[in-house]
């Protein structure tokens, strides 16, 4: 199973202080059982749908948007909350570093326990936390 991962970013490719469905763009990566490899870069179409946080509406948007990219991880400082919804579909991680680089090389050497949450569930998956060098 190939691992496609979401990272929210803002429009100069950084990790931003906002909710993921407020990203806007996602950088597109696949694991490849080995590395990280960068495939898209898409604009989020959908972040202006509502101005209310955790709108069912913008959380489908954004459920439907990436599930056409077949992406199964997101990757973000900040989820809102539409988590309960967006974990029924994808696996979430919360990250702490500023830096994407560091957390792209951080989840290519850690991905192991991604893919088991992935290969054990279909649905409510648990979300990870990266924080110190550690993901949990």
């Amino acid at each position: 199973m190939d691992l496609k991962f979401a990272f929210a970013v803002n429009n100069e490719g950084e990790f931003q202080e906002k909710h993921f469905g407020d990203a806007d763009k996602y950088l597109i990566y696949e694991h490849d059982s080995k590395k990280m490899i960068f495939i898209d870069e898409i604009i989020n179409k959908n972040r202006d749908i509502d101005e209310n946080h955790g709108s069912e509406k913008k959380g489908n948007a954004v459920i439907d948007y990436l599930k056409k990219v077949n992406v199964n991880v997101l990757v973000s400082k900040q989820f809102g909350q539409n988590l309960k919804m967006i974990n029924k579909h994808f696996v979430p991680v919360l990250i702490a570093d500023e830096n994407i680089d560091n957390s792209i090389k951080f989840l290519e050497q850690n991905v192991f326990p991604i893919y088991k949450e992935l290969r054990i569930k279909d649905s409510d998956y648990n979300i990870f936390r990266v924080k110190n060098g550690v993901l949990r």
